[in-house]
């Protein structure tokens, strides 16, 4: 990995701006630039490029949002083009999105996604290094890999469409604009970017016009930068709300929303609340789990009660209605084979809608979840539905699909993808009763010589601390992305070897909501397959699969290559007054300050340094000084650092201040030490607990080694900080 001569200037922003750009030779000579206007008390920043940053500044002064920010950071380079600086530009509008240190003023268009030369192999490596500046200063705080497997990231709105995403953005908001026009269904599968385009439609109808940038939208620019002023327009005050039925998907997307400027959680909402008010505009993900009134628990009584307020007939009617009748414009993100329960709204009630004149209908066919594609799509269309026939055993070098025949292998294999690279999880067909539900000490799956249990929580189980350990169900992972999934097959789904078709024994089905009303065989076979089939769609980069009937295993054996047991390398992919907490912090020496952290001093009896005013601190947060090389690509030796007291929360992918009692680190002279860390975790059947700590060092210099503490090392290791930014 080459080092580039990357600099990163503050400035404060205001009108004397101009003067103190004179000096600066990329920004005279017109050079490609990318800029971030922030400020630090309100953590609001903004995120641009340009090669003429005189007129851009003057031309944001003037925006009475932008015009409230206080500082100014201009990235330059000698190997930035107009092509790189797009690039970076957008990837740290995700990025900055998802680490949630600033909430951004961007508008989701105009992020660049095409190809240049060197993308990769130069421009990645630079944006890498930006990014190491950004944490020295305190701009971002957690590291790119830690984000890649956050919601913020995945959900956020801030993406690049596909070519097929944007002419289904554009016949949307033509429909939108159509007086003749009805409901809208963007029909696709799992993993075809229906939530992706929910959430950027979304927000682009809930931006500022003044916001907007069309610049990288190419040939979709004239249209859709039309079509929105349009829609402008026609709807001034426009009222909206994305509806999402799963309650767990719903938590999920509400926090995303928290978390970008112009949205709030109060715009994602429940079916039933749809019968509150009325809506210009209605967005529903996963539309196939609408509900009608069957089979709905402990939801009867808010099912009745939302008919009621809207008048409609609780036996006759369900939540379609209710969204057909409460919004002027109506948009289902649809997916039939999605469809897993009795309570979902049949097939042939979308089909009634599709097949009105008012209605329009677009496609999406493109994977983008799995790295499989469209290939393993089909292949697993072919191997579940019988849809076609596969000839041959699935191969693919982006995606792993693995054939376990011991459980033992098969759970080791996935936690170690869980350590690994994070977001691994295993899921199961409804096989077995949830008996730990009442009783904590209880297992609900025993396959061999393995207990399990069903996933301890509802809502949000993927990100749940013991998720890793736990087996997850269709209703916790759907419309969620993991990094690898592995998939029990339960005793329900079997296979005939003399027919050859895949059967189902209703009595080893035990969701009692999913099989109480259905009289037909095949309808209860229709949807344990797709669910099977929908929970194998979750995996990003793999999908690991054990199947409890024998002959379902030789069956899928046939098409799936079987796992050898044998070790795998691991992989491993930074003199004015003072006034105590108002403008100023404590200052620590590492070397002699060792207890002092958890019992702040008298404030007479310890040294102060003041702090930029844009910067806000508070009683919690403290400075040391950092010496030596072993951080240098995030933290220059000598540099003076702000840190906050560590008071709970995931520390992975952040830069720490540790204490261990016995460490003798080379640059401190002392116990502490400054480090990237990450933990390792070991899982149990009576839960989890640190396996080992990893303190990353960040260096241009190859001879820093990663510091390991396993098992008793770890007893006195203490976390006192987290670094938040170089004092400048």
């Amino acid at each position: 990995m080459g080092e580039y001569s990357i600099q990163v200037n503050q400035f404060d922003f205001n009108e004397q701006l101009d003067l103190s750009l004179e000096a600066n030779f990329f920004i005279n000579n017109f050079w490609p630039l990318v800029y971030i206007i922030s400020d630090g008390r309100t953590n609001i920043a903004y995120i641009g490029e340009t090669a003429d940053a005189y007129n851009r500044m003057q031309a944001h002064l003037k925006n009475d949002k932008k015009s409230r920010l206080t500082s100014v950071l201009m990235i330059t380079c000698d190997r930035f083009n107009k092509s790189a600086t797009l690039d970076i530009e957008s990837s740290l509008i995700k990025y900055m999105s998802a680490d949630k240190v600033f909430k951004l003023l961007n508008s989701n268009i105009g992020l660049s996604g095409h190809n240049y030369y060197q993308k990769e192999e130069v421009y990645r490596v630079i944006f890498t290094q930006v990014w190491d500046q950004l944490r020295r200063l305190g701009i971002t705080k957690h590291s790119i890999e830690h984000l890649d497997n956050s919601d913020l990231f995945k959900y956020s709105p801030y993406k690049t469409l596909s070519n097929e995403q944007y002419e289904g953005l554009k016949r949307i908001l033509e429909n939108l604009l159509n007086k003749d026009s009805g409901s809208i269904i963007a029909q696709g599968g799992a993993g075809t970017g229906k939530t992706i385009l929910a959430i950027f439609l979304f927000k682009l109808l809930s931006d500022d016009l003044q916001d907007f940038n069309y610049d990288e939208l190419g040939k979709h620019e004239p249209e859709i930068s039309s079509l929105v002023k349009q829609l402008k327009n026609t709807y001034p005050n426009l009222k909206m709300a994305l509806v999402v039925p799963m309650a767990s998907f719903r938590k999920t997307l509400k926090k995303v929303f928290k978390n970008i400027t112009g949205l709030n959680t109060k715009m994602v909402i429940g079916p039933a609340e749809v019968s509150k008010s009325k809506y210009d505009i209605l967005l529903v993900d996963e539309a196939h789990r609408l509900r009608q009134r069957v089979n709905l628990g402990a939801y009867y009584g808010s099912f009745d009660k939302a008919s009621l307020a809207l008048g409609f007939d609780k036996m006759k009617h369900n939540e379609l209605d209710w969204i057909l009748k409460q919004s002027e414009k109506s948009i289902f993100f649809y997916d039939s084979d999605q469809s897993i329960k009795p309570s979902d709204i049949p097939q042939a009630h979308f089909e009634r809608i599709k097949k009105q004149e008012t209605t329009s209908v677009l496609r999406l066919k493109s994977q983008f979840r799995a790295k499989g594609g469209n290939d393993y799509v089909q292949f697993l269309d072919n191997l579940l539905y019988e849809r076609g026939e596969n000839t041959e055993k699935y191969s693919s070098n982006k995606y792993d699909l693995v054939l376990f025949n011991s459980i033992e292998d098969f759970r080791f294999q996935i936690q170690e993808r869980e350590k690994e690279q994070g977001l691994s999880r295993m899921i199961a067909g409804y096989s077995w009763k949830w008996i730990s539900k009442k009783d904590k000490s209880l297992f609900d799956i025993q396959i061999e010589n393995t207990n399990f249990q069903w996933n301890s929580v509802a809502n949000d189980w993927i990100n749940s601390s013991n998720s890793f350990n736990e087996v997850g169900c269709i209703h916790t992972t759907q419309g969620y992305d993991l990094n690898f999934a592995a998939i029990i097959f339960g005793n329900e789904i079997i296979y005939d070897p003399i027919e050859q078709k895949i059967k189902i024994d209703e009595t080893q089905y035990h969701d009692r909501n999913g099989k109480q009303t259905i009289k037909n065989p095949e309808e209860l076979k229709s949807y344990i397959l797709n669910i099977y089939k929908t929970i194998m769609l979750r995996g990003i980069q793999g999908t690991y699969v054990y199947v409890c009937n024998p002959e379902l295993r030789e069956y899928f054996a046939k098409y799936i290559h079987q796992y050898e047991n044998k070790k795998e390398p691991l992989k491993l992919d930074n003199y004015e007054e003072i006034v105590p907490y108002e403008n100023a912090l404590p200052v620590f020496d590492l070397k002699v300050s060792a207890g002092d952290f958890g019992y702040f001093q008298d404030p007479r009896d310890i040294s102060w340094m003041k702090i930029k005013p844009q910067n806000r601190i508070n009683e919690n947060m403290f400075i040391c000084q950092v010496i030596g090389e072993s951080m240098n690509k995030i933290i220059p030796n000598g540099s003076y650092c702000i840190f906050e007291k560590y008071s709970g929360g995931s520390r992975n992918g952040q830069i720490v201040l540790v204490e261990k009692t016995d460490l003798h680190d080379q640059d401190f002279g002392s116990c502490y030490t400054i480090k990237e860390y990450y933990s390792k975790k070991e899982v149990s059947i009576d839960g989890w607990k640190h396996e080992s700590i990893k303190l990353k060092p960040r260096s241009f210099d190859e001879t820093y080694q990663d510091i390991v503490l396993e098992e008793d090392a770890l007893m006195n290791l203490k976390v006192i900080g987290q670094f938040l930014r170089v004092v400048e």
